[in-house]
């Protein structure tokens, strides 16, 4: 949420104006109530489970249960920064003799972890160089979007949708906020011209179109494994719970399918509720034509950093067109994977930034170590490095099993893999909710593999199931950044959210999410 507030300070220099919402108070008295709370009863909680004796439980289980229950009660109520609360849960595993210093802290060198920071280099590249506005603006201004207000709608969408896939969902909302609002202020002028004042604050289609610029980008967001945290994170436990494998082409196969599944539901639903009630909106193609003209002409910073980008792509899916062509068995697949590893990839396009020049003197690069530095998100890093770290530990001291086995036993004892499934998803999209989707990617992450395991399923399709059920925190300003940076508008009623937020969140994990981990990822593992 730091990142939040940040880009919202930056956003005050904007020309379009942003309206305080009225329960602007309200909430931060909230999050004051949550934080004091969690404070006092996180080490209390803590300290009982501690003191009271666990049958089946080692000691060394037992004393890592006292610590997830801090770990986890902290990461909901953030009494402190959640970077800080995913240091807290390892360093107590060292002082309570639980694991080994070094046990405790390998996980924060995980390759995955370079595949994360690989991609938030070239995010901040395309960011800093404008080329993230090129794709957005070139989506906004193509003939087919005109000025007509459903168009208008859908294209932003589609613009928020596609750059949140490769570069940070709070980023994106944060550069297509202003065009949002930009349009809606031509709308208010337009009908102020024709004799007709509208408050925007209670404008249908105002409301509609800032819900489809926040649920875009996170929506966006499942399509590749760096394109928002529980991805990653699902991807890292599965590789160090269950030592499986999933390859950034497969991830990217259910991942494109969910992405245009979930954007259908979110277009047609906030359609329906916010529709406009003007057939066109004037001065929309002058605003978005002044936008692409401001860009200038193609830089050579901008081409160096779409070759980057585009060879870190092609490395990235290569794999997978290997696997359909040689098949999976294949020398040549496990050559290029022994040689380019998906973390590996992400640093290759990365250091490629620091390398290609832009100017005939070769003093400058396409990107700065400076710029390289703002925008890596260390938080998420360590949060990923912590949550990994914590999953490791339940793991290996076999409180996971445990959980898990309680879990299926509260099932009844052998459920259906549906049911199964079913139950996580709903568990990780109502945490999600309440809390950071990547904190609650790491608390319900390690207890749906260990649980699937020990119900004798595979647990690849359960921790697909809980990366794509966290990305679909639509009810609350806090459930995700975008939420957070268009509820400042003011004009979106917390009503509406929840209501809207509800009707996505659930019809996509019954008819989109639950499908999509039954059968297309077997199929596609299978394959």
């Amino acid at each position: 949420m730091e990142e939040t507030t940040k880009l919202m300070e930056e956003r005050k220099n904007e020309k379009a104006p942003v309206q305080k919402p009225e329960s602007e108070s309200q909430d931060s008295k909230f999050d004051r109530h949550r934080r004091v709370i969690g404070a006092i009863c996180g080490p209390i909680c803590a300290l009982l489970v501690w003191i009271t004796p666990i049958s089946g439980l080692s000691a060394e289980a037992h004393n890592l249960l006292a610590v997830m229950t801090l770990v986890a009660l902290w990461w909901i109520t953030e009494p402190v920064p959640i970077p800080v609360t995913s240091l807290i849960g390892p360093t107590l595993c060292v002082v309570l003799g639980i694991v080994k210093m070094k046990d405790a802290f390998s996980a924060f060198a995980n390759p995955m972890i370079f595949l994360f920071m690989g991609g938030f280099v070239i995010a901040k590249a395309m960011m800093v160089n404008g080329l993230d506005k090129r794709i957005a603006y070139g989506i906004m201004s193509m003939k087919w979007v005109g000025d007509s207000p459903r168009r208008i709608f859908l294209a932003i969408g589609l613009a928020c949708m596609l750059c949140s896939g490769w570069i940070s969902n709070t980023a994106t909302a944060a550069m297509m906020f202003p065009i949002a609002l930009g349009l809606l202020e031509a709308i208010r002028e337009m009908m102020a011209a024709r004799g007709k004042e509208i408050n925007l604050r209670t404008y249908k289609y105002a409301t509609g179109l800032m819900l489809m610029t926040a649920y875009a980008c996170s929506i966006g967001g499942v399509l590749t494994p760096i394109g928002t945290p529980p991805n990653i994170i699902m991807l890292g436990f599965l590789d160090e719970l269950a030592h499986i494998h999933v390859s950034f082409f497969q991830w990217m196969v259910w991942g494109f399918v969910a992405m245009v599944c979930y954007f259908v539901i979110a277009y047609f639903v906030l359609w329906r509720i916010f529709p406009a009630d003007i057939d066109h909106i004037e001065g929309a193609r002058e605003l978005i034509a002044e936008k692409v003209k401001g860009l200038g002409k193609w830089t050579l910073a901008q081409k160096n950093t779409l070759f980057a980008f585009l060879v870190a792509v092609v490395l990235w899916v290569t794999p997978g067109i290997i696997s359909m062509t040689a098949g999976t068995d294949s020398e040549l697949l496990k050559t290029y994977n022994r040689i380019l590893p998906e973390s590996a990839v992400a640093m290759v396009g990365a250091l490629l930034l620091f390398f290609l020049p832009v100017n005939k003197n070769f003093t400058k690069t396409t990107i700065t170590w400076r710029e390289a530095v703002g925008g890596i998100e260390w938080g998420t890093l360590l949060l990923f490095g912590g949550g990994l770290a914590m999953g490791g530990m339940m793991y290996s001291t076999g409180l996971s099993a445990w959980i898990g086995q309680q879990i299926i036993t509260m099932l009844g004892g052998n459920p259906p893999e549906v049911l199964f499934i079913a139950v996580f998803c709903v568990m990780a999209l109502l945490l999600s909710e309440l809390t950071s989707h990547t904190a609650a990617t790491n608390m319900i992450g390690p207890l749906a593999i260990g649980a699937a395991i020990s119900a004798g399923y595979s647990p690849v399709p359960v921790a697909v199931g809980v990366a794509l059920s966290s990305s679909l925190g639509f009810m609350l300003p806090v459930s995700t950044p975008p939420n957070a940076i268009v509820y400042a508008s003011g004009y979106i009623p917390i009503t509406k959210m929840i209501k809207t937020g509800v009707y996505i969140d659930f019809i996509g994990i019954a008819i989109v999410t639950i499908p999509i981990v039954l059968y297309l990822v077997n199929w596609v593992l299978g394959a």
